[in-house]
């Protein structure tokens, strides 16, 4: 079954991602190769912009499918642990400072502001921490990260400098070139290498943290591979897209039917159901006809993602009457 289904969403991405190059405001004729600038349009703005969708889709996936199997929570999302409030922090204070201006400065600011983030983490958790703990935790340096947010906007030196801060903030992968591409591929997948490594214990902790244990897992390990896996992967993302929001928690919902329902089966469908929503999102904001500009992703996964959230709490409730 898991096999099947992962055959069927390679194949639904060979489907997807030339389309994606195809459409756009300006259209791409396959038989037509005197189209104007088409291989310029092709090579430099839209197969990177595809390629980073792949990317950054597959990592947040991954990450949605590992946090809920930690979390034992369906409704657990990747950003629950702080690390992308942290990343984000780091990207408005190079807006802040006007570090920005340099190309390689605002993802560096927010790969930093993401590891603080694991670091801090980590030293709350503490080593005997449990699941509890940690949530709880990510959930204060979440709050903690978006107060300090708030502030920088509400202190920005130039309305200009807001401006850009509340445009990245939305999320997108428009005007993203080779080099975002370059610096998200190698800590995504690092990321989600580590978390196929925490894939077994995953299985085991949904047994229970004492089983767990029993069965040789130890959760101190488990905790910090979470930590650096998620790490990884948000904070790419974040660091080149700005906050995209709802992926992690509606890929993990989608597949699940359609594998065994373990963690370990759920990582690598979710990789890809990921990297397939997040192209044909993108895809979708570039051909939507929107007279001040192009839809921002983050705003267009968000108006999709909060229904999706809100009939997830609906059935739950229908399931505790």
């Amino acid at each position: 079954m898991n096999r099947r289904l992962i055959l069927l969403l390679l194949a639904a991405l060979a489907l997807a991602v030339p389309l994606s190059l195809l459409a756009g405001r300006v259209w791409i004729d396959p038989f037509a190769p005197e189209t104007r600038n088409a291989s310029v349009i092709l090579m430099q703005l839209r197969l990177p912009r595809a390629a980073l969708a792949l990317v950054l889709g597959a990592g947040l996936g991954a990450a949605g499918a590992a946090m809920q199997g930690f979390l034992r929570n369906p409704l657990a999302d990747p950003g629950l642990f702080g690390m992308a409030p942290g990343a984000a922090l780091g990207a408005v204070l190079s807006f802040w400072t006007g570090y920005a201006a340099s190309a390689w400065l605002l993802p560096l600011f927010s790969l930093i502001g993401a590891g603080g983030a694991m670091a801090l983490l980590a030293l709350i958790a503490g080593r005997e921490g449990g699941v509890a703990l940690f949530t709880l935790a990510g959930l204060m340096i979440s709050s903690l990260a978006g107060a300090l947010m708030s502030l920088a906007i509400s202190l920005a030196p130039t309305p200009f400098a807001m401006s850009e801060i509340v445009t990245w903030l939305m999320g997108a992968l428009a005007d993203r070139s080779w080099r975002d591409v370059w610096i998200a591929t190698p800590l995504t997948l690092a990321g989600i290498g580590v978390l196929l490594a925490a894939a077994r214990a995953l299985d085991a902790l949904t047994l229970g943290e004492a089983a767990a244990r029993s069965l040789g897992f130890d959760p101190r390990r488990l905790q910090a591979l979470m930590i650096v896996g998620i790490g990884l992967t948000v904070g790419a993302s974040v660091a080149v897209a700005g906050v995209i929001g709802f992926v992690g928690l509606v890929v993990p919902h989608l597949v699940r039917p359609l594998t065994d329902r373990r963690p370990s089966s759920l990582i690598v469908p979710s990789a890809l159901a990921g990297a397939l929503l997040l192209l044909i999102a993108d895809c979708l904001c570039r051909i939507l006809p929107l007279a001040g500009g192009e839809l921002r992703l983050g705003i267009a996964l968000s108006l999709l993602g909060a229904p999706f959230f809100l009939h997830l709490l609906l059935r739950m409730r229908k399931g505790l009457a």
